[in-house]
């Protein structure tokens, strides 16, 4: 045992108490300006000393921090109201766990205005959020304090919720009301999403919402009777899924369409979207590929949906074809292996390069079950590509027939450009367009000094393979800025 103190070690240890003590106080009047604290109004609501009850955390993803928003307002307007109270303390708060705030031995937080954000719920909507701060509510009677906190990067706070009850079991009650009503009133379902939007698109954790098309199936021009077969594929089995399910057949789906950059792969996506109004839909393209995961757990809990990945080969590669690991292509085979056989979702994948494909994409119902090639237009193509563009337009049917032949080897882009630059041509001279600009046009894209414009268009001056692909690294057929 130790010695006993004498007196001057007494007094040493009294006098030194009392200092922490002022320390301890002066801190919290730094912080805190004599007003209520945020400690005596959560306990004052929960009738409890909130500083001794447990504390429920719940991380919620960025993406559907606007769903839990939506939830706990639903919840709190169905169970009689509540009170929202902020709280005070700069970015000391921001460093604070709910039991910080409510206990915190060297920091008085008070309460304050409530701080909000402004989250996107559609392509022109948006919902103004709490960003920080306490909601004051009860669930099934039972007072619960819940506090919601958005995402805080730059203090290490990822988005979630912390839950203080004075009785056992509320707490985890109410994030499971949370989870169920979110799902429920989920501001993602039915909307076209993106995981690879541009700073200037209205996103929410990374999501940018996207305006439905609007593409009409004789806009479409595909080889006879591939568009239909295609879309009995996406939209087909949903419209039947109750007829399929009960002969035990499964619903999810997948889809490939294959050809030449250009030849119109994503404007068929475009057609699918427009006609499947209602389904969630998840577009991955370039670098938002790496969300597959993530956006098959969006179509299981949104569903009916559909899955687009834009040149899925530069995730799907065959393995025999590629040294070293490969996550993404089996993040993307444990995503279509992960969902049930009833649920209805299609993976709609499009590439440049079939053959470079991992052949494990077909080899079990439910990843690609069917695959469409989607081949350089024919004679017959390219006029109703050229009739397509041309609408509108005081061009001949003639004219355009003579183009059409003409221009053997090109891609629905070319024809795209082929009438745009006619329409240039006629406005540079100040007149309207004519069959004179739609040949001078024609000539110009046909030149040799359009080389390099016509490969970009993926039409002509490269090397192909046996599928009829070109040799090298293919450009992209549309980005999804067209969706916008």
């Amino acid at each position: 045992m130790s010695a006993p103190l004498d007196d001057d070690q007494r007094r040493f240890v009294a006098s030194f108490r009392t200092f922490l003590d002022q320390v301890v106080h002066d801190a919290r009047l730094a912080v805190g300006g004599g007003g209520p604290t945020l400690a005596d109004v959560v306990s004052e609501h929960l009738g409890a000393d909130a500083t001794r009850l447990p504390v429920v955390r719940e991380e919620v993803r960025e993406h559907q921090y606007v769903d839990v928003d939506v939830a706990l307002a639903a919840l709190a307007a169905g169970h009689g109201g509540e009170r929202v109270v902020g709280v005070g303390g700069g970015d000391q708060r921001h460093h604070s766990s709910f039991g910080d705030l409510l206990g915190g031995v060297f920091a008085r937080f008070e309460v304050a205005a409530v701080d909000h954000v402004h989250l996107p719920t559609g392509p022109a909507s948006s919902r103004r959020a709490v960003g920080f701060g306490v909601r004051l509510l009860r669930v099934d009677g039972v007072p619960v304090a819940v506090l919601q906190r958005s995402a805080h990067r730059q203090y290490g706070r990822e988005p979630g919720l912390e839950v203080v009850a004075a009785q056992e079991g509320t707490a985890v009650r109410l994030l499971e009301e949370v989870r169920r009503t979110s799902l429920e009133r989920s501001v993602l379902r039915g909307q076209v999403l993106s995981f690879d939007g541009s700073p200037y698109d209205p996103a929410a954790g990374g999501i940018t919402f996207l305006r439905r098309p609007s593409v009409a199936a004789e806009d479409v021009v595909l080889p006879e009777g591939a568009l239909e077969r295609v879309v009995r594929h996406v939209v087909g089995v949903g419209e039947q899924a109750q007829r399929l399910t009960a002969a035990g057949q499964h619903l999810k789906r997948g889809v490939l369409l294959h050809g030449p950059p250009g030849t119109g792969k994503t404007h068929t996506v475009r057609h699918l979207l427009s006609v499947t109004p209602g389904t969630t839909a998840v577009l991955l393209s370039g670098l938002g590929l790496r969300h597959v995961a993530t956006a098959a757990h969006l179509a299981r809990a949104l569903q009916p949906a559909l899955v687009v990945l834009e040149d899925c080969d530069l995730v799907a590669e065959d393995r025999s074809q590629h040294a070293g690991d490969q996550p993404l292509l089996f993040e993307l085979l444990d995503a279509m292996d992960g969902l049930d056989g009833d649920a209805d979702v299609a993976f709609l994948l499009t590439t440049n390069r079939a053959d470079r494909l991992e052949r494990a994409l077909a080899q079990r119902p439910g990843r690609v079950d069917l695959a469409v090639q989607v081949p350089l237009p024919d004679e017959r193509a390219r006029r109703a590509l050229l009739r397509l563009y041309a609408r509108g337009l005081p061009l001949s049917t003639a004219a355009l027939d003579a183009a059409a032949v003409r221009a053997a080897g090109t891609t629905a882009s070319f024809a795209r450009e082929l009438l745009r630059r006619a329409v240039l041509l006629a406005a540079t001279d100040g007149r309207e367009v004519g069959d004179g600009d739609l040949a001078a046009a024609l000539e110009e894209l046909l030149s040799d000094a359009e080389a390099l414009t016509r490969a970009l268009l993926g039409s002509g001056g490269r090397a192909t393979d046996e599928l009829g692909q070109p040799d090298e690294l293919d450009e992209p057929d549309v980005g999804w800025d067209d969706f916008s």
